[in-house]
């Protein structure tokens, strides 16, 4: 008589059945397709955490979803939907405290796969996420994307890191063009004004951690699908030109945060492009342009190089720097696999990839970190930071 296992329900924090030394959970979600987690712990020591979900990427009933794990909790609630405009594809959430105490969401929405059509929208919170202002656009300039969150300087300065996306008329965006640059606030939010990142073609989703020496690190996310590139700043706002790391990139999202004792902690995928393997032509080429927009051309390539789509989204690494960011000897993975990701489709789950990870250092000194599994599901995995080391 075969031994009946209990699974865990979903969204119920467990011990993983292969490591006894990592918890883990599948978030709740009512949605075909979730993806671009996003982790933040309001003071109270509860941690939220955001996404997008929908059928799939671009298409406008992809919104905004936010869940929670009480503090001492083992369940993450069901989701709450903080977006809902019927006519665009709201994405890449990303969720902070203000230095007044107030919690903010901001998040990206678009046109069909457009991203050069994409505005900054922003919703407040007064009460750690239990209910939110009305939704306001945080910026008037079409094509700004977001995905990590801002920096607050010793001087006062909000500091947002951006990507530009591009186009020249006529042309539909793929990526070719795309500029790091960073939002600079010097009025708690009220408004803004926007310095470039030098030479950063093709740099992009700049993650930027103070470090302990009062400087500030960035590191960027390739359209090249060839290396995590960093750059550095004496105030958050000046930046040196992006330089390739040792680790490789594949065009998907990295998050790294700075941790108590001074280490660095990245998750990222371990992969960069095969350059005769099979690619696609852009990240929203299996989807019907909803939108009018006319005959478009895409994109010409710039800096005699093009935006790589396809690389595979895998494996899941967690990678420790001590040196502030010079190496990074020390890594594991989170999840291995073959991450294919030449289609989006959900649906028909054909999408395997790990993707769009984030991770933040908790109250209680662990790491909290979260990520697309194969755009079907929110997987949480909590760790301590020598979890890397075995």
């Amino acid at each position: 008589m075969s031994e009946v296992i209990d699974r865990p329900k979903v969204g119920q924090l467990h011990t993983a059945v292969i490591d006894g030394s990592r918890q883990e959970a599948y978030l709740p979600t009512p949605c075909l397709q979730n993806h671009a987690a996003f982790l933040h712990e309001i003071d109270n020591g509860d941690l939220l955490c955001a996404w997008f979900g929908g059928t799939q990427e671009g298409v406008p009933d992809i919104s905004i979803h936010v869940a929670r794990l009480k503090k001492g909790g083992t369940q993450w609630s069901n989701p709450v939907k903080l977006s809902d405009d019927t006519t665009r594809s709201e994405q890449n959430p990303v969720l902070f405290t203000a230095p007044d105490g107030a919690l903010w969401l901001l998040y990206t929405a678009q046109l069909s796969g457009h991203q050069n059509t994409a505005i900054i929208r922003h919703r407040i919170s007064h009460d750690g996420g239990e209910t939110w202002s009305k939704t306001k656009d945080l910026f008037e300039m079409p094509g700004i994307f977001i995905r990590q969150p801002p920096v607050f300087t010793p001087d006062g300065n909000w500091v947002l890191p951006i990507f530009l996306c591009r186009v020249a008329e006529g042309e539909r965006w793929t990526g070719n063009d795309d500029i790091s640059a960073v939002m600079v606030s010097k009025d708690a939010g009220r408004s803004w004004h926007q310095h470039d990142v030098p030479k950063s073609v093709g740099c992009v989703h700049m993650n930027i951690q103070a470090l302990k020496d009062g400087s500030f690190i960035a590191l960027y996310r390739s359209r090249w699908a060839d290396n995590i590139y960093l750059s550095r700043s004496k105030d958050a706002i000046h930046w040196s030109e992006p330089e390739p790391t040792e680790l490789p990139n594949n065009n998907s999202s990295i998050q790294f945060t700075c941790l108590d004792n001074g280490h660095l902690a990245l998750v990222y995928n371990h992969r960069r492009a095969d350059p005769n393997a099979e690619r696609r032509t852009s990240l929203y080429d299996d989807i019907e342009d909803s939108e009018d927009h006319g005959e478009l051309v895409d994109q010409t390539s710039k800096a005699d190089k093009s935006a790589f789509w396809g690389a595979p989204r895998a494996p899941m690494t967690l990678a420790i720097s001590t040196d502030g960011g010079r190496s990074w000897p020390i890594r594991r993975d989170l999840e291995i696999g073959d991450g294919y990701c030449m289609t989006n489709n959900s649906v028909d789950k054909k999408n395997r990839e790990y993707s769009y990870p984030t991770i933040i250092q908790g109250q209680d000194g662990k790491l909290h970190i979260a990520f697309t599994y194969f755009r079907q599901r929110i997987k949480y995995v909590r760790v301590r930071e020598t979890w890397a080391y075995n």
